[in-house]
């Protein structure tokens, strides 16, 4: 993924910045573009959240640290050839075998393990806690899949995460004040400021995550021919994992085709809503004011029963997520919950009528929806943001199969008055009585 400084924000705000149209792509409109940008405090760029099938495992709030096992014999030990790509293995209990890598950003590294004792896939991330900004993208993903008191089949499931430190390692849990080492993680993410350790004694913090072997909505959508059945199933799952996280106060922030995963373990395909490492817990949070920092994620479980409709007033302000697929008001950095409705409707949109563009970088390409402008092309909400007034034509395509009531939801998604949007709530309602009536 690409990052982007404040400069080119400020100029991608003020509509100066393009991206030129560059030849075709594959299955859908193919553009060549810098994309996929994130704005983060921290600035950098984030791994690709490949995240697998789950296993059971002990309970997750033992704090006591683990014993610290012999030399040879490590928590996440690599049992495989070692490539020039795998650092040197960790010193702490032998639990997982790790397989292979398969995905890596600045900040972390994602492995398909393999538990020793059941034998169950998993995937393991392994996120250093070097610097401040890395501490803060780890505990937003802790503390969102933490918050959760109950499973949902379409939002990854974390197992569990262990804190590793100087050959030692401890199971993290939520809002664990009796742990130190947890308790100077929030310091360092507060302060800023390097706090952990040193460069030779690095502090890790593992992922224990579902094994999901189908990999991403783009690569699953665009290996296979259209399916209107497959279509319909997507669309009530994705809007039934944010019913569910709107519904724990969690807003997701960064909701795209590669944060989307796909588990077959049961037959057909199930999403996996996964990467939280922007978002952010709203429970505790003041809704009167803007309020978007590190501290905003600590509300402990249970904390969100009685505010179920009022995520929705809860004002935040940093301007992330990737640049497709962000609602107007991201890019002013005044915004709640409802942004993540308007990436939905982006998504959808890309997925029905396989709207794509090829990621300069990467060159994959990826389900995605924009506006063109003469040669040049610009994300929806940038464009609403810039154009009001401007009227969505969807579908863009002229053969297009989508029904009127979708077209009429997926206008409604993406109006450019959040107030106009559906909610999580009736959204998930909506799109029951659409795709069931296609």
């Amino acid at each position: 993924m690409l990052t982007f400084n404040k400069e080119e924000v400020m100029d991608i705000r003020d509509g100066k910045k393009r991206r030129k149209v560059s030849g075709g792509g594959g299955g859908g409109i193919g553009v060549g573009l810098r994309g996929c940008r994130r704005s983060v405090a921290a600035k950098m760029k984030r791994e690709v959240g490949k995240v697998l099938r789950s296993r059971t495992l002990e309970d997750n709030n033992h704090t006591a640290p683990m014993e610290a096992e012999e030399e040879d014999d490590d928590c996440f030990s690599i049992s495989f050839v070692r490539n020039e790509r795998l650092e040197p293995p960790v010193v702490v209990a032998p639990r997982y075998s790790l397989l292979r890598e398969v995905g890596r950003g600045s900040y972390g590294v994602v492995y398909e393990a393999i538990a020793r004792k059941t034998g169950a896939r998993v995937a393991v991330k392994r996120l250093q806690c070097d610097a401040p900004e890395n501490v803060e993208l780890a505990l937003a993903e802790f503390w969102a899949l933490t918050s959760l008191e109950n499973r949902h089949q379409n939002v990854v499931q974390l197992e569990e995460c262990v804190l590793q430190r100087k050959g030692m390692a401890q199971k993290m849990s939520h809002g664990n004040m009796r742990s130190k080492q947890y308790l100077r993680l929030v310091e360092t993410s507060l302060k800023g400021e390097r706090i952990l350790g040193c460069p030779e004694e690095p502090c890790y913090l593992w992922f224990v995550m579902e094994f999901c072997e189908g990999g991403d909505l783009n690569q699953y959508i665009l290996s296979r021919r259209p399916d209107p059945h497959t279509n319909r199933s997507f669309m009530r799952q994705l809007t039934s994992a944010v019913a569910f996280l709107h519904k724990n106060n969690i807003v997701h922030r960064d909701l795209k085709p590669d944060n989307i995963l796909i588990s077959q373990a049961s037959g057909s395909p199930v999403l996996k809503v996964a990467d939280f490492g922007l978002s952010k817990v709203c429970a505790g949070m003041n809704s009167k004011n803007m309020e978007d920092t590190p501290t905003g994620g600590a509300g402990g479980k249970g904390s969100n029963q009685n505010n179920i409709v009022n995520i929705n007033k809860f004002w935040l302000s940093s301007a992330c997520g990737s640049d497709f697929y962000m609602a107007p008001e991201v890019w002013e950095g005044h915004y709640t919950a409802k942004a993540d409705i308007f990436a939905l409707g982006i998504i959808i949109w890309a997925m029905l009528e396989r709207i794509t563009f090829i990621d300069a970088e990467t060159k994959r390409e990826l389900l995605g929806t924009y506006i063109r402008q003469g040669s040049e092309i610009v994300p929806v909400g940038e464009a609403l943001l810039e154009n009001p007034k401007m009227v969505l034509h969807i579908p863009q395509k002229a053969r297009s199969s989508m029904s009127e009531g979708v077209k009429k939801l997926l206008k409604d998604m993406l109006a450019v008055n959040p107030q106009d949007r559906p909610d999580a709530f009736q959204l998930e309602v909506r799109m029951d009585q659409v795709t069931c009536a296609a």
